[in-house]
């Protein structure tokens, strides 16, 4: 088998249905919204998929998305289009698969993930009643100070207001807490969560969980699938997710990798 190149909506589609949590994100790309920025890899045995890798490059860094429950193939889709793939870039990995790039590339490991997908619905209630903000693309310049001061690391991108799918906590004028999404779809009804975050100013209120569960409820009027990514170290954020219906789902890893 070789690596191809992949183009069918369809096709990939299909492939990543078998598993929605595991590739939610790779199902939010095929919308038209985040197409253009995605290149997609297969390996084939026959005119069935073993394998699928994605290269997501909407982002100041690019993104490789390397995940199966089946790691022979994918190990060998990855080892062969070694050669095509930016000088660096970001990375979620399925285990047992880092060391097909140990030899010809740098490796800094970000750590251990979960992916986790909502279950159960009805936890989503019973959420004090907080005023919740809608944001678009004229709060841009105060969510950007507002990741700054709460979350540096963030994985925020302008372009994602767009969707409509970023909401807040405001007190006395100022951000307090903010959910959003990396990736949504209307078109394949998946959602994943991302760069949920609450200012130092503000924790201990219960923020982060209100606008969390408001940001899920508006997005299951068109979405039937909600995953996000969070640490396996980040055990706070973890008891804050399973307590809104959140169930652990698989286990990824993250790296920065580099020629």
């Amino acid at each position: 088998m070789a690596a191809i190149s992949l183009n069918d909506k369809s096709e990939l589609h299909s492939y990543f249905s078998q598993n929605k949590w595991l590739y939610i994100y790779n199902i939010g790309d095929l919308d038209d919204f985040f197409w253009p920025y995605t290149k997609w890899y297969g390996l084939k045995d026959g005119s069935n998929l073993q394998a699928v890798i994605l290269l997501y490059t909407g982002l100041a860094q690019p993104t490789l998305l390397a995940l199966s429950d089946n790691i022979d193939p994918l190990r060998e889709l990855l080892s062969d289009i070694r050669s095509e793939l930016p000088d660096k870039f970001y990375a979620h990995l399925s285990p047992g698969v880092i060391d097909v790039l140990k030899a010809s590339h740098s490796i800094a490991p970000h750590g251990r993930h979960y992916k986790m997908g909502l279950v159960d619905r009805t936890k989503l209630g019973g959420i004090k009643n907080v005023y919740i903000k809608q944001f678009d693309e004229s709060d841009l310049g105060g969510l950007r100070l507002f990741y700054y001061q709460a979350y540096p690391g963030n994985w925020f991108s302008a372009r994602m207001l767009k969707t409509g799918h970023y909401y807040g906590v405001i007190r006395n004028g100022r951000i307090a807490s903010v959910a959003g999404v990396h990736v949504y779809s209307k078109e394949y009804k998946v959602a994943a969560l991302g760069n949920i975050a609450t200012h130092p100013d503000y924790r201990g209120n219960g923020f982060g969980r209100v606008v969390t569960a408001e940001c899920c409820r508006r997005l299951l009027r068109t979405v039937d699938t909600i995953g996000l990514n969070v640490s396996i170290e980040n055990k706070f954020a973890i008891n804050i997710y399973e307590n809104l219906g959140f169930e652990k789902m698989a286990e990824y890893e993250e790296y920065v990798i580099t020629k």
